[in-house]
């Protein structure tokens, strides 16, 4: 066999190797690293989802979810929300058990159905008459997290890690009208509150 051919039958397979390794690697990546379901919290009355942990050290994570809110609560709504959360401190309260005390972050959901777009009816309003969108919704927030290795007191649940936690919200909406109403509406009245539940692989 021509030598010239070898080599490059060889450099040939070195490169879908190299290409099947990080085909291999990107669909692992996109498995998700925890399930969380979290109660009210500007993203449903009830929500479920999937995370990913980000940064080597886990302190970071990103969730995507889908809420909904019942017609007795309100509704019926359904609602997506993408979830960004990082956790800059830890405290460490026993050998299996850590707390994370202020978790900062921002999330963007959106509302689904005939009742919400992206911008209002411009053959209704005129252009700029409400600047905020009924189905998009930008927020931060700042949570609170106690995260339990499952793995040093139930291994036998095959569990990573479950966490609880906590987390006070708001939205652009609420923010502008705080600021135009200060003297109307309470710090309470923009801030909302949700409790959830994360449990790692």
């Amino acid at each position: 066999m021509n030598i010239k051919y070898l080599i490059g039958a060889l450099f040939t397979g070195l490169l879908l190797a190299r290409a099947n390794t990080a085909a291999a690697q990107f669909h692992k990546e996109l498995i998700p690293s925890s399930a969380l379901t979290q109660y009210a919290g500007s993203i449903g009355f009830m929500s479920i989802g999937a995370g990913y942990e980000l940064f080597k050290n886990d302190r970071g994570s990103l969730d995507i979810m889908y809420g909904y809110v019942p017609r007795s609560r309100g509704g019926r709504l359904h609602i997506t929300t993408v979830k960004f959360a990082y956790r800059p401190f830890e405290v460490k309260l026993n050998d299996w058990a850590k707390l994370y005390p202020v978790n900062p972050g921002a999330f963007i959901s959106y509302h689904f159905g005939p009742k919400f777009d992206f911008q209002w009816d411009k053959d209704t309003y005129e252009d700029g008459y409400y600047w905020w969108s009924t189905a998009l919704r930008p927020h931060i927030s700042v949570g609170t997290e106690v995260k339990i290795d499952t793995r040093k007191i139930a291994p036998s649940l095959n569990i990573k890690s479950m966490s609880v936690y906590s987390e006070f919200n708001t939205n652009e909406l609420y923010l502008v009208s705080y600021y135009q109403n200060a003297g109307t509406l309470s710090v309470t009245d923009i801030f909302k509150l949700g409790f959830g539940i994360r449990v790692a692989f």
